[in-house]
């Protein structure tokens, strides 16, 4: 990069380059990580992950996820990502050759770089790490405490896209889930939930609302790709030209910024207990880049999986479909995603349960959000200068799919309201419903809930997927 682009991205970036490195430090375990509010360790940065930020509660003060007064939850639906993991083999093995890099070209290593020429890289790929699968225990503890009064009497109908990583996460939920119950003295006895009810295939030529894999024009899209491509070629020249000062030799690209920035989280996330020490990678760059950062894995997803792709939306409507069915126990209308010969089964799609836990990826999470219009408010990202959460209207990475992200879908009577009463909240803070008459409290009447689902009742554009 030239002198005129390392000036045209700080101009673009302005207002976010601050060398202020963040500095390792011990945390406390019982403070900084729990069932209640997830990860909020190093939380200076490690919110700003992206997609790779552990989960942690984002509740916004202007509205309260507990359970109003005078209501009680009659229903409720969780839709969540798997726990923490490694690296997909494939990155997993891009970072790998990013280290060997380094440590056969670089010809001296200065200050908090040092590590990097004695690093040893052992990451395995794929699957859960121990954070992880607690991760999700704490998650179904969690969900059990929020909606006792139904978990008392009643176990969740549970599905799980078909990767081992989710399949685990979703037994690893109903453990947190069973364990909670079987100490509940007023729990029902004999009423613990199986590990997993309907494993949902993941094969390419497999109709899976949880990730769906069908909508040919979109799988050959490349428009988050190239989103992400400018906006690394943005941010990533000053940090090129510190590393070159610092680990002179190296050579390393723009990409490889970005692969070893993504390797502070997956080197924290690897440790036994994660909560007491920050990876020194994360120590290579300031908190402004770590917000870059974060943006761009907001860009990744806004423009992959979300509105900012014509297409995006489209692949989270045979989910929404199936909880309109489950919202008004009837059966499912949708020509979509979803896997119908599981869908017209009560054995395998029963719709007179009052608990329900579905387990997928981030980039199945994505598309279903946005189906569902939880974030029409959002304005398409700019690609070129980091945004404010303010100003995304509560729309990132990190916010909406971390690993062990979770949204819940209830519904509610109360007394005050002869109609039931629907909500989302997505890692604990309540997202406003769009599309039909919404409270103080960010609820729905579920008819006109219903009737404001018109984008996936009509199938959204999912006729444009084999064009």
């Amino acid at each position: 990069m030239g002198f005129f682009t390392a000036l045209l991205s700080l101009y673009l970036l302005s207002g976010y380059v601050k060398f202020d490195v963040v500095r390792s430090s011990k945390q406390n375990s019982s403070s900084c990580d729990s069932v209640n509010r997830g990860y909020q360790c190093f939380s200076e940065i490690s919110h700003l992950w992206g997609q790779y930020s552990p989960y942690f509660s984002v509740e916004d003060e202007s509205v309260s996820p507990t359970i109003p007064k005078g209501c009680h939850v009659t229903f409720a639906q969780v839709i969540s990502r798997h726990g923490a993991r490694y690296p997909t083999a494939s990155k997993s093995a891009k970072y790998a050759k990013v280290i060997a890099k380094i440590q056969a070209n670089a010809t001296s290593y200065k200050g908090d770089y040092a590590f990097l020429e004695t690093y040893n890289y052992t990451l395995g790929s794929d699957d859960l790490t121990s954070f992880g699968e607690q991760q999700m225990v704490d998650s179904g503890i969690k969900f059990y405490r929020r909606y006792e009064s139904l978990a008392r009497d009643g176990t969740p109908f549970v599905r799980a896209s078909g990767s081992s990583r989710v399949i685990e996460s979703g037994q690893k939920f109903i453990q947190g889930f069973q364990n909670t119950k079987l100490n509940d003295t007023l729990a029902l006895p004999g009423q613990l939930a199986p590990l997993v009810n309907v494993v949902i295939s993941e094969s390419t030529n497999a109709n899976n609302s949880l990730d769906p894999s069908t909508c040919t024009v979109f799988e050959n899209s490349e428009l988050g790709d190239d989103v992400v491509a400018n906006f690394t070629a943005l941010f990533t020249p000053p940090i090129l030209k510190r590393l070159e000062k610092n680990i002179p030799g190296a050579n390393l690209t723009a990409k490889e910024v970005v692969y070893l920035m993504d390797m502070c989280s997956f080197d924290t996330i690897a440790q036994p207990k994660p909560e007491t020490q920050l990876s020194p990678f994360c120590d290579l760059f300031t908190h402004a880049e770590w917000e870059q950062y974060n943006y761009l894995r907001s860009l990744e997803k806004y423009y992959g999986y979300g509105a900012g792709n014509p297409l995006g939306p489209s692949r989270g409507v045979g989910f929404t479909n199936e909880l309109i069915a489950r919202l008004t126990h009837t059966p499912v209308h949708d020509e979509t995603s979803t896997n119908r010969t599981l869908d017209l089964s009560p054995a395998t799609f029963p719709l007179n349960y009052t608990l329900y836990a579905d387990f997928t990826h981030d980039n199945g999470m994505i598309p279903i959000f946005f189906a569902l219009g939880l974030y029409n408010g959002t304005k398409p990202l700019s690609k070129t200068k980091v945004e404010s959460m303010k100003e995304a209207d509560g729309f990132s990475a990190a916010w909406t799919v971390p690993f062990g992200a979770r949204a819940y879908v209830e519904m509610m009577q109360c007394k005050a309201q002869p109609e039931p009463l629907v909500r989302v909240l997505v890692n604990d803070r309540v997202v406003p419903l769009h599309g039909c008459a919404v409270d103080k409290l960010g609820r729905c009447k579920r008819d006109d809930f219903v009737r404001g689902l018109s984008f996936a009742r009509s199938g959204g554009n999912w006729d444009q997927c084999f064009a």
